[in-house]
């Protein structure tokens, strides 16, 4: 993937965190998840979550980002883990999360799962004046107008 095109994702993913998740194979929907992101981690994404919730269980699991602004898109696949690295947990706890977790970091309902991104794809959307102008006068806008698509790790 483009260094340019993986940059544009990854600061739209920090604008806003969120993300619908789910395992794959387990039939059920995805659900909307705040990621924890790290500028040093590559290709990892962090959640905290409630050993009852649905994806606690971890394994394969595929995720799909809508950008604020509906500029930039992804779907994501790898592997959910249990992160139990005490120091990683302590780095991503905020007010925010504490929120969900009145017990505090020691709740005994806390998990934190680690992502482990193996795939993805991402898709920038860039019409411009031109396109806009096709697209809201019903001609004919060609995928190569539209953006940019890449494969590959993010």
């Amino acid at each position: 993937m483009k260094k340019e095109l993986r940059e544009e994702f990854w600061h739209a993913f920090e604008k806003s965190p969120f993300i619908m998740l789910r395992l794959e194979g387990n039939g059920g929907h995805a659900e909307p998840m705040t990621a924890q992101l790290d500028k040093e981690a590559i290709h990892t994404i962090w959640f905290f979550t409630s050993k009852d919730n649905r994806i606690a269980a971890g394994g394969r699991a595929m995720a799909q980002f809508s950008a604020k602004g509906h500029d930039v898109f992804a779907c994501l696949a790898g592997n959910l883990v249990e992160e139990t690295d005490q120091a990683r947990i302590d780095k991503h706890w905020s007010k925010e999360v504490e929120a969900w977790f009145p017990q505090g970091r020691h709740d005994p309902n806390l998990k934190m799962l680690r992502f482990e991104i193996d795939d993805a794809e991402v898709w920038t959307v860039e019409l411009g004046l031109f396109g806009t102008f096709k697209m809201l006068t019903g001609q004919e806008v060609k995928s190569s107008e539209m953006g940019q698509h890449a494969t590959g790790l993010v």
